[in-house]
């Protein structure tokens, strides 16, 4: 038999994080990051399954070379911690659980062995004595949340001394004792401050010079953040914006800067974009921006201050870009009247909505 490799990654802290924030967010923050794991996969290797906060990856009859394993493990700590600044520098909701996504960690554990298999509902898994050491490696007596760990099985068969050494890596040995039998690994803290983490894009922040074309206020009696989630999560976009045939949108994603949504009216998809502009204290922004409207562009902005624990306002801001005499024109005589007749309607079904006492997402 061959050596297969067994890999895993394993998001730390997981457990404190979604017992102790929003349950949806800290859901999809983790769906997110799983995601993110998942796309950092560079070796071809093979997803057994998804293991609530980790993934179980293995390769059969392979173990990479040193060189492309430590780039594989490297690879998915840069994924993650790109993703992580992403959400933290993007982030538009304050609940505590978008808050506290940045101080999540990862784990990697390496093995190899032989390997077994079982078919359950007509999917091959791998099963065996190694698949059981690599998970119990997960519970050892390495003083980090943030860390790469290679068995001695694993490190013997690519060549990986204690004395290997680079920017990222600094090996040291461990020995833990499971079932009264003893494996011994090779561990290295990870210092994300040494990662070259990916770019992503910078998000757009809109000073504009002018004053908003329409301003409508409305007081609520509901939090603001509860507020800030009715009007963010486009599951309930249907219940209180009338005449859109659809929202398109990804379910698994928290709403953030950059994140993007689709209207369909009438068979037109409009394409909305998250914006924010510059906000005063105590004061809770969201905005979109969309290009497919008869006009240049057209903004608008929830801006949500709250009142008290139980109660806030919301003022809606449309700014519009209208370059030529004929879309100024048009905007004037036609479209300012109808865009404020519908966030009038919208604000009036919003209320009807958050005073209802079965809200549900469908």
């Amino acid at each position: 038999m061959f050596n297969s490799l067994l890999f895993i990654p394993d998001i730390s802290g997981f457990t404190h994080f979604v017992q102790n924030t929003e349950i949806e967010h800290s859901q999809h923050v983790i769906s997110e990051l799983l995601e993110v794991l998942i796309n950092a996969n560079t070796q071809d290797l093979k997803l057994a399954e998804v293991e609530g906060d980790a993934l179980f990856f293995f390769k059969e009859n392979e173990v990479p070379s040193q060189e492309k394993l430590l780039a594989q493990v490297e690879t998915m700590f840069t994924a993650f911690y790109s993703h992580l600044k992403l959400l933290e520098k993007n982030r538009i909701c304050p609940c505590n659980a978008c808050a506290t996504a940045p101080n999540l960690q990862l784990k990697i554990v390496v093995h190899c062995g032989e390997l077994q298999f079982i078919t359950v509902q007509k999917k091959r898994k791998p099963f065996g004595q190694s698949v059981i050491e690599a998970h119990r490696l997960l519970k050892n007596s390495v003083k980090s949340d943030n860390y790469a760990l290679l068995s001695n099985e694993v490190s013997k068969v690519i060549g990986l001394s204690r004395d290997y050494k680079s920017k990222l890596y600094h090996f040291d040995y461990g020995q833990d004792s499971y079932d009264e039998h003893k494996i011994a690994y090779l561990f290295s803290k990870i210092d994300k401050n040494n990662l070259k983490l990916n770019p992503f894009a910078i998000p757009e922040v809109v000073d504009f010079k002018c004053s908003a074309s329409i301003v409508l206020e409305k007081d609520f009696k509901i939090s603001a953040s509860q507020l800030l989630e009715y009007i963010t999560n486009y599951g309930y976009r249907h219940y209180w914006v009338k005449g859109v045939d659809k929202f398109e949108y990804n379910p698994d994603e928290v709403t953030r800067l950059g994140t993007e949504h689709v209207c369909v009216v009438d068979g037109k998809r409009l394409n909305f974009t998250t914006v924010t502009k510059p906000a005063e204290p105590n004061e809770i922004v969201y905005g979109e921006r969309t290009e497919d409207v008869p006009i240049d562009a057209l903004y608008q902005f929830f801006i949500i201050k709250p009142l008290s624990g139980n109660s806030c306002r919301l003022n809606v801001e449309v700014y519009t870009k209208a370059k030529s005499l004929l879309k100024k024109l048009l905007l004037a005589l036609i479209m300012k009247r109808a865009i404020r007749n519908s966030i009038r309607t919208s604000l009036s079904n919003l209320e009807m909505f958050v005073n209802k006492d079965d809200i549900d997402v469908s």
